[in-house]
């Protein structure tokens, strides 16, 4: 299988605290099961819907424990030209592109509107082996406080097209990579409390969108926003119980018309 064109969404993991409780989490929320954690690779630990390697969990390394979060990576056929890119144009270099094993090379970064998010170069472990089914990963979207550093960013450094959604109601852009479009970028308005920093919202295919939500809650999840009704599917935004900001939507529920959109780029 090719890897997917440069600046699509090809992986996603997170850091707990607690590892164990992370996968009894996502187990029942999302149905997913584990491998064996990896030794060899700090307990990195892959997560599969229905056979499908579809996301990980890790432990944190001895002295950088942080909080919990999801970290989105995009694919990039060169992570080292990509690392100086996101340099050239304001972001932050926060790991250095390092091979992994014959499995790629990953680097971290956060860009100028301060969201973090990773970049992989495929070797052997292309990303996801399943996307948009129940359990996978299905869209994601840059938070951000700062839209305009953060659309000419992600436009310098990946060779995205943009459309600005049509809505007075909400700051939307949405970035093309080639093959249909792959992300999203929504400004943060009031109703973020201010020590809510950018970030970098994934969003996991739920069978049903309801269910899922009170599965979620029942375990110690809080439900942020929703669930709610759109064009895209029906969705909800929650935090685990370890503090991971992440959503869930049913894509087979949609209700309204398709915004309209304007070509930015």
């Amino acid at each position: 299988m090719a890897p997917p064109p440069e600046g699509t969404p090809c992986w996603a993991d997170a850091m707990f605290g607690d590892v164990e409780a992370a996968k009894s989490f996502y187990g029942e929320v999302l149905g997913w099961t584990f491998a064996e954690a990896s030794s060899e690779y700090g307990g990195y630990t892959q997560a599969y819907a229905d056979g499908k390697a579809v996301a990980a969990v890790v432990p944190p390394m001895p002295g950088q424990e942080s909080p919990a979060q999801w970290c989105l990576y995009l694919a990039s056929p060169d992570a080292a030209a990509t690392a100086a890119r996101i340099r050239d144009n304001g972001g932050e270099v926060l790991m250095e592109p390092m091979q992994v094993g014959d499995f790629g090379t990953m680097c971290l970064a956060r860009e100028p509107g301060g969201a973090v998010f990773g970049v992989w170069q495929a070797g052997t472990h292309e990303g996801f082996e399943a996307t948009a089914v129940p359990g996978a990963y299905c869209w994601a979207e840059f938070f951000t406080r700062t839209p305009e550093r953060t659309d000419a960013f992600l436009t310098a450094v990946f060779p995205y097209t943009a459309q600005q959604l049509q809505d007075e109601a909400v700051d939307f852009r949405m970035f093309d990579a080639g093959s249909g479009t792959v992300l999203g970028r929504m400004r943060m308005t009031d109703d973020f409390p201010p020590e809510v920093p950018s970030y970098v919202n994934v969003y996991f295919t739920a069978d049903d969108c309801d269910e899922t939500v009170a599965r979620a809650v029942k375990l110690g999840a809080v439900l942020r926003f929703g669930p709610m009704d759109s064009p895209f599917g029906r969705f909800a935004a929650l935090s685990d119980p370890q503090g991971a900001a992440f959503s869930v939507i049913d894509v087979t529920t949609t209700a309204g018309e398709m915004p309209a959109v304007t070509d930015v780029t």
